[in-house]
């Protein structure tokens, strides 16, 4: 079974993400801030990401860089949901290393859409 890393502060966007992905036969796994993300993100090594950018702690551009730059896990799909809607913010996305930059509201089979598109290789 793949595993996905949910990392966002809005505890509603996890709970629905984390509901409409293990319908779809994934492991989810959760985190609230970025400090937690990360630490996760190391121990559980997730075969993809969902990263929100605005969290307490450690922001996702800053979790994004510090994982792909990073040998053991650069190769993990990073899909960044975010509230930043400007250029310049989807640029550091995708400079941080981030695969994928959906703007929020968004909608789920969008997610669904892309995790699939992503895991469905591995």
């Amino acid at each position: 079974m793949k595993k996905i890393l949910i990392v966002d502060d809005e505890q509603d966007i996890v709970e629905s993400l984390k509901f409409v992905l293990e319908t779809s036969d994934y492991m989810c796994y959760c985190a609230y801030n970025g400090e937690d993300g990360l630490r996760l993100a190391k121990e559980i090594m997730p075969d993809l990401i969902i990263l929100d950018v605005m969290m307490p702690k450690i922001n996702g551009y800053k979790i994004s860089r510090l994982l792909k730059f990073d040998n053991k896990y650069k190769n993990i799909p990073i899909l960044m949901v975010t509230a930043r809607t400007q250029d310049e913010d989807k640029l550091i996305g995708e400079e941080t290393g981030a695969d994928e930059y959906i703007t929020k509201p968004f909608e789920m089979d969008e997610i669904v859409e892309k995790v699939n598109k992503y895991l469905a290789g591995n």
